[in-house]
């Protein structure tokens, strides 16, 4: 075992001679712990969805805190898992920076991609942070509540006066 199956061996050679070999594994961003817990909070669902090897994904979701992963998935089956989701009844949210990202950003009720990934995924997406941290994520759905909020108070108050006062002012002017 040359570092367990979560990393990737990649053998190195030239000519024909074999030189040695590389282990490359992903690694976990550094606040990602964090903001799974964060959402958790909030009362969402997350789902890892990725198409890396089976053990490298349930390392990553077990070290994450995401009880719920899919692996080795290919670009249209992220999608279609996005479809599964939205047809169950549940809203859906995509988070990704890839190329391969790009079909699922698109299919979901709303794409969150990074402005540092490919040009693709930026392009598909509903929503683009700016910084690389994965933070970003939860304080861009507080964000989003919070204007919901303030839209949905908004068109209370315009119903509201639209309702009342405007044909109170109408009366005003009418010649009795």
């Amino acid at each position: 075992n040359l570092g367990g199956e979560t990393r990737s061996l990649l053998a190195v050679a030239r000519d024909g001679k074999f030189y040695g070999y590389l282990l490359l594994s992903d690694t976990l961003r550094p606040s990602a712990k964090e903001t799974v817990a964060a959402l958790k909070t909030m009362g969402l669902e997350v789902v890892l969805v990725s198409g890396d090897r089976r053990p490298a994904v349930e390392n990553a979701a077990k070290e994450a805190g995401v009880e719920t992963f899919y692996a080795e998935v290919l670009p249209e089956d992220k999608a279609r898992i996005i479809r599964q989701l939205q047809s169950s009844g549940k809203k859906t949210a995509m988070v990704g920076d890839g190329f391969n990202d790009a079909p699922a950003l698109s299919a979901a009720d709303i794409g969150i991609a990074f402005a540092s990934g490919a040009d693709i995924a930026v392009e598909a997406a509903d929503i683009t942070l700016m910084f690389q941290d994965i933070k970003a994520v939860s304080k861009a759905i507080v964000l989003s509540r919070a204007m919901r909020k303030t839209v949905r108070q908004n068109l209370f108050w315009a119903f509201i006066y639209n309702a009342l006062l405007i044909p109170a002012a109408a009366g005003a002017f009418y010649p009795w």
